[in-house]
Order: C-alpha cells, then sequence, then structure tokens
C-alpha cells in the first residue's frame, strides 16, 4: 500500500486516524463535508486560470501540468510541478482557502510530501513550494522546504506502515482539543 499526503496530515495529527481507518477500515467519510467538494471544484477550474501570470512571477522556465507521481512508500497529484531558473523545482497547489496571515501544517506537510516525490521521480532538488489561495484573489504564498522536512515526511510514512503491517495500537494525541471534533471520538479509548 503507498500512501497519501493525506494519510501523513493525518497520522500527524494523531497517529490513531492510522489505525482505525487503515488497520480497522473504519471510514471517515469527508467527502460530505461541502468545503472538501467545493475546493475540488474551484481546484479545477483555477488550473485553467492565471497561471502563466503566477509563473512568471515564480520564476518558472517549465511546468509539468496535473502530475501524479509515486515512489515506494508514496503518492499524490500534484497540481503544477515547476522548473525553476535556478535549476531547482517546486510544487504549486491551489487551495479552496483564505489566506489569514498563516500557513497551515497542514498545507506545509503537503508540500513537503510533494518535494519529497517531486525529488525522486525528476531528480532535481526542491527547496520551496507555492500555494495559491483562491479565496484570497489568487494570493500567492512560497513555502520554504528543507531538508529535515522531507526527512520528518518519510519517518512518518514508514511508521505509518508499521501501524498498518503490524496492527499497532499508537498513543492517542496529547493535544485533546482534538479529541472534540475527531470522526473517531465515540470508539477511541482514551
Amino acid at each position: 500500500m503507498t500512501l497519501t499526503p493525506s494519510h501523513i496530515i493525518e497520522y500527524l495529527y494523531c497517529a490513531r486516524f492510522t489505525y482505525f481507518e487503515y488497520v480497522l477500515t473504519i471510514p471517515q467519510y469527508e467527502d460530505r463535508h461541502y468545503k472538501v467538494q467545493r475546493g475540488r471544484e474551484v481546484h479545477d477550474q483555477k488550473l485553467e486560470q492565471n497561471k502563466e501570470y503566477l509563473r512568471r512571477r515564480i520564476g518558472a522556465v517549465e511546468r509539468y501540468n496535473d502530475q501524479y507521481l509515486t515512489n515506494n512508500l508514496l503518492r499524490g497529484k500534484i497540481d503544477e510541478v515547476l522548473k525553476l531558473e535556478d535549476g531547482t523545482m517546486a510544487p504549486l497547489d491551489y487551495k479552496f482557502a483564505k489566506y489569514d496571515d498563516k500557513v497551515y501544517e497542514t498545507y506545509k506537510t503537503q508540500m513537503f510530501c510533494y518535494a519529497w516525490l517531486i525529488e525522486e521521480n525528476f531528480g532535481c532538488q526542491v527547496n520551496k513550494g507555492f500555494l495559491v489561495y483562491t479565496r484570497s484573489s489568487n494570493k500567492l504564498i512560497e513555502v520554504e522546504i528543507k531538508a529535515t522536512d522531507k526527512q520528518l515526511v518519510k519517518e512518518c510514512a514508514r511508521e505509518i506502515g508499521v501501524i498498518i503491517s503490524t496492527n499497532y495500537f499508537p498513543a492517542a494525541t496529547k493535544y485533546k482539543q482534538r479529541c472534540v471534533d475527531c470522526t473517531y471520538r465515540n470508539i477511541c479509548i482514551k
């Protein structure tokens, strides 16, 4: 089984997501949420709008749209993979969200996963990624990506593999506020 960036994000939020969803196979049903559905629609529209302007602003010299990339642990579809003037590459991802002067950890983690996939599939260094916030007039934000960030997602992928392959029941998150809205709160032993 290969993982997606969503698996890594869920694992970092609470490792028990992995256990409930992929060991016990109890689905979350997150596709029912309006924002997820609307985000997918806007995402598809934005892939066709404002691309050239954004790419020039970033300094992209080549682009690869809708790249589905895999390695032995991870898979994901990246809106755009950009080759930059300095010879490095960068993921660009459209978000159906407003920019609130903060890049959320989930978005950063997704960028780190994409960087890992790009490096393994294209053989080019990735030092940054770009987010486009479609509900803030397509605001473009640069996200720094360090070697330690890519290493973190690699380690998470390995740990998720251990949970799934050994049926290991991990400790719950230490942030109990996360349990309030959790899909699995009624069956989780705290």
